[in-house]
């Protein structure tokens, strides 16, 4: 059983943010480190990568739908991804950034003091975009948590960059929010377990970071990209707005 576990969701290739976070005492000290995805669909992709693969096997590694995207792109089986940055951040990746990627898993269950047995996802424990809020309905949780090991008690997922906490049908249901694209605040977002529940949020030198993507990456319009994003300039209303109609509300599919 793990004492502490420190969870990074959403890094999105964003290097600056997550040396942030990585130098935080209680990440330092944590028994493990958990990936939720997104890791690499960024200004930054394998500089990311290295730092990550650096810290060996305090690290454990989920894929995202991001990650799965930039994969299927550099194999040929699909032409297109939606995030404008993708596609060049998916040209970035060396053959062993590929490989890492290809092996990395969709899910992973550990035991945590205080909190039992944990599954760890991207989206949701059955798909790796799906769309569930803070404000989703019961019956909507119940569907994506249908056929669940019954001993379960806790699902950390990320993928919608927004940090919560609740609970649905007896389980705790954690999102950590994301390091290097946060709706609604600013800050690199993250969670650390065990043997509660904390939301953290590490503040940065966003100027600095701005100025350092503007620099070391080469992707066309990362000024513009590191502005929008390192600033949260999507706030949580927006992002709520947009997503809302993802999650089944309204009888949509």
């Amino acid at each position: 059983m793990l004492n502490r576990v420190a969870v990074l969701s959403d890094i999105h290739g964003v290097l600056p943010a997550l040396e942030a976070v990585l130098a935080e005492p209680d990440v330092r000290s944590a028994d493990r480190i958990v990936l939720t995805g997104d890791i690499t669909a960024g200004p930054q992709p394998t500089q990311v990568l290295d730092l990550l693969t650096g810290l060996g096997d305090r690290v454990s590694w989920i894929s995202g739908n991001a990650d799965r995207e930039l994969l299927e792109y550099r194999r040929g089986l699909r032409d297109t991804i939606p995030d404008p940055i993708a596609p060049w951040a998916a040209g970035q990746l060396r053959d062993t950034d590929l490989a890492l990627l290809a092996a990395l898993p969709r899910s992973l269950t550990l035991s945590v003091k205080g909190l039992g047995k944990t599954l760890f996802c991207h989206a949701t424990p059955r798909d790796d975009e799906e769309v569930v809020l803070v404000d989703s309905r019961l019956d909507r949780w119940a569907e994506v948590l249908d056929g669940l090991e019954t001993d379960i008690s806790t699902v950390v997922c990320g993928h919608t960059h927004m940090p919560y906490v609740r609970l649905a049908h007896g389980r705790l249901i954690v999102n950590p929010g994301s390091i290097g694209m946060p709706y609604g605040r600013t800050g690199a977002h993250w969670a650390l377990l065990g043997p509660g529940t904390s939301l953290r949020v590490t503040p940065y030198d966003l100027e600095a970071a701005t100025t350092r993507l503007t620099r070391d990456s080469t992707y066309p319009d990362i000024t513009a990209w590191s502005a929008y994003y390192l600033h949260a300039r999507a706030t949580d209303t927006d992002a709520l707005t947009a997503f809302a109609p993802r999650d089944g509300r309204d009888g949509a599919p």
